[in-house]
């Protein structure tokens, strides 16, 4: 990441923010020159967070807004798949030897990232291999643009990109980078892992120690802030993630979950005829959910973990599939 000097202190106002861009960017007039909405926002984080009014407009004078953004956002939902059709799009040959590899050239970063948050190593490559493909596909929108592009000129969640355009802001001057050279996926999403920016200030972490926490380019901080992100939202070191099921009988459908979080018991569950694969404790909360596989209807309980990797990203075969790589990664790399 590109260091910006000039900078103060790392939570000082941007002073002298103008000048390191040029003064042919400060002349320059941008898609959000003199609109009333970018004019309320800089008030706001001038008033609220110290931020240099002058300095500020002057990065958002530099923010573009992106057509192919809005149309992207914006595209009608694709049919929703079966999970014999999700599965194979993630759990390929070439992903699964691309995250062996991955494995063995950070075993050392990764197994201390097991140690510290109690988080396994393969659901951490398993995370950055589903959402990347290992820094493959990390997105070639700037951030700026990206969420200035959803923040002022899509106004079905304005609200939400607003608030992460102002994250993406304070941890560019947290962390001393330049906001106009980060790039990301047209919803803004960053680096090795995808972090919203708001994700980025709350969980992201120094991994490697260097005074500064970037998952962009450095996989050490990658992966301790898949490892943190995961820990902060639940992750149990040591229970399991999932469990095959059989259901049985009249009262089996009840047992299926209508949300994804745990609000049963595996108890509850074999009171309805349901029966677990693994050796479950009866209070154990899990989530009951029944996927179309390639070879018929598969039941499953998804226990505290597996709700955790949902927090990453809402939806159910979004995990099964982060798991099931996880757990393909380990049979490839020959590892108990």
């Amino acid at each position: 990441m590109q260091v910006m000097r000039g900078w103060a202190t790392r939570y000082a106002p941007w002073v002298g923010l103008v000048g390191i861009l040029g003064t042919a960017r400060e002349a320059s007039a941008g898609d959000y020159e003199g609109s009333p909405q970018v004019a309320e926002f800089v008030g706001e984080l001038t008033r609220d967070y110290g931020f240099a009014g002058e300095q500020l407009m002057g990065v958002l004078r530099e923010a573009q807004r992106k057509q192919s953004i809005l149309d992207a956002i914006s595209r009608p939902a694709e049919r929703v798949k079966q999970w014999k059709e999700y599965r194979p799009m993630f759990i390929t040959d070439a992903r699964i030897a691309r995250g062996v590899d991955f494995w063995r050239q950070h075993e050392a970063v990764l197994a201390r990232a097991e140690q510290e948050y109690g988080v396994p190593a393969q659901v951490i490559v398993s995370i950055i291999g589903v959402e990347t493909f290992f820094g493959r596909n990390t997105g070639n929108f700037r951030v700026i643009d990206a969420l200035s592009t959803l923040g002022f000129d899509y106004p079905p969640r304005a609200e939400f990109f607003r608030k992460e355009l102002r994250e993406f802001l304070l941890l560019a001057r947290e962390e001393q980078v330049d906001p106009l050279t980060l790039k990301g996926s047209y919803a803004g999403a960053m680096g090795l892992p995808q972090f919203m920016p708001s994700s980025f200030r709350a969980y992201a972490v120094d991994f490697d120690g260097d005074g500064h926490i970037n998952i962009w380019t450095n996989p050490d901080d990658a992966i301790g802030s898949v490892a943190s992100y995961f820990k902060r939202h639940g992750w149990v070191a040591g229970e399991p993630v999932v469990s095959r099921a059989d259901a049985r009988g009249e009262q089996a459908d009840e047992g299926l979950t209508t949300g994804i979080e745990p609000t049963k018991t595996v108890g509850e569950l074999r009171a309805l005829g349901w029966s677990s694969h693994d050796a479950l404790r009866d209070d154990m909360p899990v989530t009951a959910f029944r996927l179309e596989g390639d070879k018929g209807p598969e039941n499953w309980m998804g226990l505290k973990n597996f709700y955790a990797i949902t927090r990453y990203n809402r939806s159910v075969m979004y995990a099964m599939a982060v798991h099931q790589l996880s757990e393909q990664l380990v049979q490839a790399r020959g590892v108990k």
